[in-house]
């Protein structure tokens, strides 16, 4: 026996959601359940929501690449001898 749950959410995450879905060449409601069956199944429930950067981050970031493009860093180390006397230079 199939049952209706309504759901509030944001009108702009249904959209993204259900372009996901369509993406996938399935339905919101079947991405729902499968979702419901995964977390019956499993007993988990995970949740995934990726941290957004920073202005400061953003620009830290640049800062490295640019020394990295120019040969401004360190090659790699295999070993703490070989940095420290690379830090010592």
């Amino acid at each position: 026996m199939k049952t209706v749950i309504s759901v509030k959410v944001d009108q702009d995450i249904k959209e993204q959601v259900q372009e996901v879905a369509a993406g996938m060449g399935i339905t919101l409601s079947a991405l729902v359940n499968s979702y419901f069956h995964q977390v019956s199944a499993s007993r988990r429930v995970e949740l995934y929501a990726p941290e957004q950067m920073t202005p400061k981050l953003e620009l830290l970031i640049r800062d490295v690449e640019k020394e990295i493009a120019a040969g401004k860093t360190s090659q790699g180390f295999t070993n703490a001898d070989d940095f420290l006397a690379d830090l010592k230079r």
